[in-house]
């Protein structure tokens, strides 16, 4: 079984005196963790023990019962009549805190004593150990879980928090401002979460369902299907096919608006760099234009969210089993003024955003993501692996224009667009990883093979005897939806194409 989880974060409408009662209730329970935390470094064997048992001995060391009338460490010294469901909450967030400091501290100490006894070169001079141990937290601002028992009558849009006031405990109703809460999902405990000056509650759910077989097994499949995206940086964000393992083409989608959110992000990197240059000084430890790149932010994250959501709501709709990408992690954004070059950048960021976004988000629906490597995806052929010629409409055709929206390959004549053939080819690709292992291992070749006696009726095959590659890879060679190999010599880029029919097709397939 496998689960998905999901966060809703809902803004809060509340009247102005609740905003005071949530920042000391939020005061309140960072005491109480800090409180915890000291307990926890004074009685380090807790953090041996599993997290119910850690749970049970904290509350014998800190809460007074009938049994328990005189704890060594009472919590009451930090406040009176605390919930049990607080004060839990609380244990929780320390023992994460201490778990973590502690695992942090034990490799620095394994790193000192293999740097301590490493020997070094004769003659030469020891290297000393200069790295500094983890301190623990010096200040705590951890947002507060709710409990049950700290909320109730939660409906679609309003929920009551009991929360310290500042002088008791009281229930606070509160407005929530954003969906309801999906179906088949399991509803955790909600949090209290302040950002800037505005309250939210963020509200995990969960959803278990049947893990899908892995790759290497749906591959073996017929009836799997990929789909394949190729993420951009100019007209269309990202382009999707869908193909089955045998090669057939199924559906093309093509997600654009990709200039318009360019040219947004430029002009507010043009004005601020019109700002910087009127004043000349950037303050240290300040953002300067925080209004401008609070805008680029919120543009750039609402938009690999729209796209990696429609990605994956077009491999459901397609019944698609996997969900391939292309491994992008050395992109450098190109020469020019510094809104060309941090438009770029940002653009390459947001492709990072999307894959992150369409990963959870396929994982929900039962999806796995995966990635290829992406060395010349864009100048192959998805039908015969030649190389491309890429041009613009109206351009000769010849050579290879990077960023052109039309193809061509001299080989098999496929025309097309750019982005969708470097789409398939992403996915052959994933296809032709797994294809490996399920090859049969081919047999050892008889030696001296080429002695055998006429007599004997054994002729060497004319494969045997040729030099190029073997005719059942023509056999092979399917329709022109499958992924099939280069026949015949290929043509270097830069020469002339053969004779090019007077309509262009964008899709022949």
């Amino acid at each position: 079984m496998a689960k998905a989880m999901k966060t809703i974060r809902e803004s809060l409408n509340y009247q102005p005196q609740c905003a005071e009662y949530f920042a000391a209730n939020q005061a309140l329970f960072n005491r109480v963790v800090a409180f915890y935390f000291e307990v926890l470094q004074a009685h380090e064997g807790v953090l041996d023990l599993t997290t119910k048992e850690a749970l049970t001995a904290l509350e014998t060391l800190t809460h007074a019962t009938e049994k328990n009338p005189s704890p060594i460490l009472p919590l009451t010294e930090i406040a009176q009549g605390i919930p049990a469901m607080f004060r839990r909450a609380a244990i929780n967030a320390a023992l994460g805190s201490a778990r973590s400091f502690s695992s942090s501290l034990k490799k620095w100490r394994t790193r000192k004593e293999k740097a301590q006894t490493k020997q070094g070169r004769k003659g030469a001079k020891k290297k000393a150990f200069r790295e500094r141990p983890p301190v623990p937290p010096r200040r705590w601002n951890k947002s507060v879980p709710l409990y049950a028992g700290m909320w109730k009558e939660r409906s679609g849009s309003s929920i009551l928090l009991k929360v310290w006031t500042g002088t008791c405990w009281s229930w606070v109703k509160v407005r929530t401002l954003s969906r309801a809460l999906p179906a088949g999902f399991e509803v955790g405990s909600p949090s209290l979460v302040r950002k800037g000056r505005q309250w939210w509650l963020h509200t995990p759910i969960e959803k278990t369902f049947t893990s899908p077989p892995k790759i290497a097994e749906q591959l073996t499949t017929a009836e799997t299907r990929i789909c394949a995206v190729d993420l951009n940086l100019d007209e269309h964000l990202a382009v999707c096919t869908v193909q089955s393992v045998e090669g057939t083409i199924l559906a093309t989608r093509f997600i654009g608006r990709g200039r318009e959110i360019a040219g947004f992000r430029k002009k507010q990197l043009g004005r601020i760099a019109r700002n910087r240059s009127q004043t000349g000084i950037i303050a240290e430890n300040e953002q300067d234009n925080a209004d401008l790149w609070r805008k680029i932010r919120t543009v750039d994250s609402q938009v690999a969210h729209l796209v990696s959501a429609r990605i994956v709501q077009f491999a459901t709709e397609q019944e698609a089993a996997i969900l391939v990408f292309e491994h992008l992690g050395n992109l450098k954004p190109e020469k020019g003024t510094y809104s060309r070059r941090g438009n770029t950048k940002r653009a390459f960021w947001m492709k990072g955003r999307i894959f992150t976004y369409a990963k959870y988000k396929a994982w929900n629906q039962g999806i796995i993501t995966s990635r290829v490597n992406p060395r010349n995806t864009s100048s192959e052929c998805h039908r015969c692996h030649a190389p491309v010629i890429r041009y613009n409409a109206g351009q000769a055709v010849e050579g290879y224009t990077p960023g052109a929206p039309l193809v061509l390959c001299p080989e098999c004549q496929m025309r097309g667009h750019s982005d969708r053939n470097a789409s398939l080819v992403i996915g052959q690709r994933l296809i032709e990883r797994y294809a490996e292992s399920f090859k049969e291992k081919p047999h050892t070749a008889v030696r001296r093979a080429g002695r055998v006696e006429q007599s004997t009726g054994v002729v060497l095959s004319q494969e045997a005897q040729s030099r190029g590659r073997p005719s059942p890879d023509h056999a092979r060679h399917g329709d022109g939806n499958g992924p099939g190999t280069a026949q015949g010599s290929r043509r270097r880029m830069g020469t002339a194409p053969p004779s090019i029919p007077p309509q262009l097709r964008l899709f022949n397939e």
